[in-house]
């Protein structure tokens, strides 16, 4: 009992090997992802003839800096968790409530493969955000009056979020100052 032929090991060994194939075909997502950023890093800093005709044109000042900070900012959430970008990402992740029960978010699928290699990636503000803040900056590169466009609408969006956060942060501070100081109040009597 327990050898080769018994139906429990042979189960046991048949789901190792399926999920050891889910892992490397979920590696090999993101081994493939890998390489196709560098090939297009790779590809944007070895074309000289386009980099010295555009030189002038491609500086990055501070302000630019802050503009592609923010545009991250926002496409990376947009991309993760807005309702616009929903049919776009369910193919990959699913919304999902959040573990501390104050809301939903996003997590990749529970499948395995490229599905969740993609879904961990649509599902990640940060992780999509890298990919965004390297087509921004190509695009800054290749076709600066149009991004620079885009980035201003991306950026001022990204700030106004940022402002309601903190505006929303506050007012439930605020908020919970009072409950807590009225409550106090009728006790000093």
């Amino acid at each position: 009992m327990g050898g080769y032929s018994d139906p429990r090991r042979i189960s046991v060994l048949l789901t190792k090997t399926k999920m050891d194939r889910n892992v490397q075909e979920e590696y090999a997502t993101k081994l493939t992802l890998i390489g196709i950023f560098i090939a297009f890093f790779t590809a944007f800093i070895s074309n000289h003839r386009l980099w010295q005709s555009n030189r002038k044109t491609y500086t990055l000042n501070l302000f630019d800096l802050i503009q592609l900070a923010l545009s991250t900012f926002r496409l990376g959430r947009l991309i993760a968790f807005d309702e616009v970008t929903k049919p776009l990402r369910q193919p990959f992740a699913v919304t999902v409530p959040d573990e501390t029960g104050a809301g939903e978010t996003v997590a990749a699928r529970k499948e395995s493969g490229v599905r969740k290699s993609i879904g961990q990636l649509l599902s990640c503000p940060i992780c999509a955000g890298t990919w965004i803040a390297a087509g921004l900056v190509y695009g800054l590169y290749a076709l600066p009056t149009p991004t620079r466009v885009f980035m201003a609408i991306m950026s001022s969006v990204g700030a106004a979020e940022i402002i309601h956060a903190i505006t929303e942060a506050l007012s439930w501070g605020a908020q919970a100052a009072r409950k807590f100081s009225g409550n106090h109040h009728g006790d000093d009597m």
